[in-house]
């Protein structure tokens, strides 16, 4: 086996449909250009993830729009639902089954951080080799990005977290640190939350590779609603 060959990406990803994406911005700007934004995310999600090396699982809710997806996106891709009763526990499940097809270092990544870094994924999965653990806070007090050695996973990481809450990097450090984890922590990223997220995001990408994809040619069409 490649070296490559051990490393494995989850993008999670929720099948674009009005009202089931981005519901904070969807009171904002409509059902209708909020899942066309979040396509865009999602496609851009992907053209960086799949520059990065290792085998991409596209982890999808509802686990019945796997279908819905391949027609979406495209049939050379591997779609695999998300089983649980709660994001945790569809995390857990989605780790279990990467490991079990013989990954040795597996990612997962959300599908509303457009522009995050090449760089930063290739950092996640080189951390792996000499950590448990690796996870990348974000802004709002979540994390965009945590993965894991599998030797030292840790199932237990997804229980018990008030998700969606500004406490969840907080308190699920303090389960990887109680079972005395060695974490690599990546340096702080936004996901899409809010229009401030979307200012963010163009007046911070103006002069970067990002400025050529496609939620920021999306973005200018609609500038006028985000002020």
């Amino acid at each position: 086996m490649n070296e490559s060959d051990k490393d494995c990406i989850l993008l999670f990803a929720k099948y674009p449909e009005k009202g089931e994406v981005k519901k904070r911005l969807a009171s904002r700007l409509g059902d209708d250009i909020t899942v066309e934004l979040y396509r865009c995310f999602v496609q851009d999600s992907l053209s960086t993830i799949e520059t990065c090396g290792g085998k991409l699982l596209i982890c999808v809710y509802p686990p019945e729009s796997q279908k819905g997806f391949a027609e979406w996106l495209g049939v050379d891709r591997v779609y695999v639902p998300q089983l649980g009763t709660d994001l945790g526990q569809r995390m857990k499940t989605s780790f279990v089954d990467a490991f079990n097809r013989g990954f040795q270092f597996v990612v997962a990544v959300g599908s509303d951080i457009p522009d995050l870094p090449a760089a930063f994924m290739k950092e996640a999965y080189l951390s792996l080799r000499t950590h448990d653990a690796v996870i990348g806070p974000s802004i709002d007090g979540g994390y965009y990005l945590i993965g894991f050695n599998k030797r030292a996973f840790l199932p237990k990481t997804f229980d018990g977290i008030d998700w969606g809450t500004h406490t969840v990097f907080q308190d699920t450090l303090a389960v990887l640190r109680s079972a005395r984890c060695n974490l690599y922590t990546l340096p702080k990223w936004r996901d899409m939350d809010t229009i401030a997220d979307l200012r963010h995001l163009m007046d911070g990408n103006r002069d970067t590779e990002f400025r050529n994809s496609k939620t920021l040619s999306y973005l200018e069409t609609i500038a006028e609603l985000l002020t």
